[in-house]
């Protein structure tokens, strides 16, 4: 079971992706478009001050991050 999900900015979320392979494949607005190699397709994680619990917990769930496993990064 997974504990418990810490919030965090756009900012923080996407140097937390950029630790696990992911890279910054372009922005538009206020959304930054990341990819990975071999994966089927891009998460969008907008810039906002704190991103919800729920937005937070699919963002992780398209990447295939727990939420321990983001928290420690």
């Amino acid at each position: 079971m997974s504990g418990k999900l810490k919030l965090c900015s756009g900012t923080d979320a996407i140097k937390k992706l950029k630790r696990k392979g992911w890279k910054v494949m372009r922005q538009k607005g206020s959304h930054v478009m990341l990819t990975k190699e071999s994966y089927a397709y891009t998460i969008a994680i907008p810039l906002q001050k704190e991103l919800g619990v729920g937005l937070l917990n699919k963002i992780l769930h398209q990447a295939e991050i727990s939420a321990d496993e983001f928290n420690e990064l």
